[in-house]
């Protein structure tokens, strides 16, 4: 079986749910740069355009077990 790159919700390096770090992962840079451009795009479209962006990733995003076949 291939080892092909997934996005998934952290469950060792999360926050709230997870999002940040799994994007972080996924593209190999450290979650916090993550959380903090997020957190600055959140403010600069709007609080709740942001808020609503980040639960629909924390739905849609499989958690990191599921991904990996431990779950």
């Amino acid at each position: 079986m291939t080892n092909a790159k997934r996005l998934y919700r952290s469950r060792t390096n999360k926050k709230i749910s997870g999002v940040c770090a799994g994007i972080g992962d996924y593209f190999n840079i450290d979650p916090t740069v993550v959380r903090v451009a997020f957190v600055l795009l959140a403010f600069i479209s709007g609080i709740i355009p942001g808020i609503l962006a980040y639960i629909v990733l924390a739905l849609i995003i499989p958690e990191e077990d599921e991904v990996k076949g431990h779950g």
